[in-house]
């Protein structure tokens, strides 16, 4: 088993000679690469080094337990044997997760868009309840939140608002939030404590700035406009927020984050890359009939994930089956338990398919 994993660990052993020699320490070209290359490969060959140690380990216990005329000795062997084994069982799960490919996203940030759907006034004000829940969130965890655009309600829903999680690992976090989140509850424009059922969508891109994606100058289109939203005086006094159309998508992009126009467009074009990544992602994935279905879902926006029901104060997402009963905590952003849940589902559906290749 994990005999794949010996070249691995030989090459590894091969680095760190290398990484050794005077010759290698003054070329930073090469030494970096490597230094790179060496800590990457790090955790897998030190997961490694221990599950073969511990196989080791027991073999030599059981041999013992089976030779040995001494029946307290033979005694304990076996219990040593029987202790490695499960610690053999534990390195090897931890190898098996190690061995699943990272996805080469998850350290990015990322940008999150969140629309109100159906349900008027309240689908607005559940869009920006789930802002306030994701920034409560992202902040907690050393995150930082800023605003790129936002299109107000007069009741102070958002009908519309796209935001920056930036730090390393924030797609990670946030990547299966994609999709159509469901609320149900009494809205405060209801007068009769009628229960109404409305809906905001979720779409999480990462902040992707290292990936070869073609923007011809003559595709764009740029216009100037005044900043909207709460801000102090700043705001509507000059025109410092740009728009931006990318005419073969059609795709339009308003960035009013920073006081400068050159840095909203800068902002902005980071934002169409990243758009324009995503959508020739999905293209590739699409194309690929065989590929793998995620328990955790494909997180199309058409997808209802998940459901907040306030009369029984209970979240549920629908694409692991798991209900929180504490809606309350989960809208001031405890959704930790949530998220973990569903990358250890999304890790248990990947193991499922490395057992076959192991």
């Amino acid at each position: 088993m994990f005999e794949k994993l010996i070249p691995i660990a030989a090459k590894y052993e091969d680095i760190e000679f290398r990484l050794s020699l005077p010759e290698t320490a003054a070329d930073p070209a090469v030494y970096t690469a490597l230094i790179k290359e060496y800590h990457n490969l790090t955790p897998l060959v030190e997961a490694y080094r221990l599950y073969r140690g511990l196989e080791n380990a027991r073999a030599e216990a059981l041999e013992l337990a089976s030779m040995g005329d001494d029946p307290e000795l033979k005694a304990l062997a076996e219990d040593e044997a029987e202790m490695l084994k499960g610690k053999l069982a534990e390195a090897a799960d931890e190898l098996q997760k190690l061995l699943i490919p990272k996805d080469p996203e998850d350290d990015c940030s990322v940008i999150m868009e969140l629309r109100a759907g159906t349900g008027g006034e309240e689908a607005a004000l559940f869009a920006a309840d789930l802002f306030r829940m994701y920034s409560m969130y992202a902040q907690s965890n050393g995150f930082k939140v800023s605003v790129t655009s936002v299109n107000e309600t007069e009741l102070g829903g958002y009908r519309e608002i796209t935001f920056l999680v930036e730090g390393k690992g924030a797609y990670s976090r946030f990547k299966f939030e994609s999709g159509g989140h469901r609320v149900q509850r009494v809205p405060v424009t209801e007068s009769q404590g009628r229960i109404q059922t409305s809906a905001a969508t979720v779409a999480v891109l990462p902040e992707v700035r290292d990936v070869e994606i073609e923007i011809k100058d003559s595709d764009l289109v740029f216009e100037s406009c005044k900043s909207s939203g709460a801000g102090g005086q700043h705001i509507n006094k000059t025109e410092s927020a740009v728009r931006l159309t990318h005419k073969p998508t059609g795709i339009v992009i308003e960035c009013q984050q920073e006081r400068s126009q050159f840095q909203n467009k800068d902002k902005a074009l980071e934002m169409l890359k990243a758009k324009l990544y995503h959508i020739k992602k999905t293209e590739q994935d699409e194309a690929r009939a065989s590929a793998r279905k995620s328990q955790v879902g494909s997180g199309d926006r058409s997808e209802k994930i998940r459901t907040y029901n306030y009369p029984q104060s209970r979240v549920t997402d629908h694409r692991i089956g798991l209900s929180i009963f504490d809606l309350d905590g989960f809208m001031n952003g405890n959704i930790g338990s949530m998220i973990e849940a569903l990358t250890a589902a999304d890790t248990a559906e990947k193991l499922k398919e490395q057992e076959e290749t192991l």
